[in-house]
């Protein structure tokens, strides 16, 4: 049994990664259902939590509020600790991250995509952790194929997640999110096909779960 984490640069076909490495070996998929679990830890509604998530990519609230007063108000322990807090916030929301995703992992066979799991997971027994890269032609590319996106859609898609994702990993106060140190490995997709990957995950994933 193992978990597997994709990180990755937004339209370098992480989710199609994860769901097809999910298909062949049965594990399941965790992506948008994450945000169902923080919602339901912080006592809010989804679209609040949703809201918080996609702030982290805008000059808005959850960067104002960084600067404002630096990455954690409380710590991890003390606001994970609080109990139906009925509230959501940067602070929370990454603070809940960190609660919930290691309860995800103990259920084992679980692909879990981007927030932070590289970072969270890092010294989790059984645990593999990828990473998808690509230039940004490559990745405009791949959103209007695979989502039926015109060119301008999918760069403004690209490029507004490339910033949420910044924002996302200044607020774990981490800066080495594409550093190949933190990874079993890493996914040139400008050359490697998507096949050639999942193939790779599944063989690395099953020879865990054999031992």
């Amino acid at each position: 049994m193992a978990v597997i984490t994709i990180a990755r640069e937004f339209g370098a076909g992480g989710k199609t990664l994860g769901t097809k490495v999910a298909d062949k070996l049965g594990y399941t998929l965790i992506d948008e259902e994450i945000v169902e679990m923080v919602a339901k830890e912080a006592n809010v509604s989804p679209d609040w939590v949703d809201s918080i998530a996609k702030e982290t990519g805008s000059e808005g609230f959850l960067p104002r509020l960084i600067k404002k007063i630096g990455p954690y108000r409380k710590g991890y322990v003390g606001i994970a600790m609080e109990k139906n807090p009925g509230y959501i916030d940067g602070d929370l929301y990454i603070s809940i991250l960190h609660n919930i995703i290691p309860k995800i992992a103990s259920q084992d066979n679980v692909i879990i995509i981007g927030r932070g799991g590289q970072y969270i997971l890092s010294d989790h027994p059984n645990t593999y952790h990828f990473l998808m890269i690509a230039k940004l032609e490559h990745r405009i590319t791949f959103m209007m194929e695979n989502y039926n996106l015109n060119r301008k859609q999918a760069q403004i898609v690209v490029d507004k997640q490339d910033k949420r994702r910044l924002n996302l990993y200044r607020y774990f106060a981490k800066t080495d999110y594409n550093h190949p140190k933190l990874y079993h490995m890493v996914f040139n997709m400008d050359k490697v096909r998507m096949e050639e990957a999942v193939n790779t995950v599944v063989q690395l994933a099953s020879g865990v779960s054999a031992s």
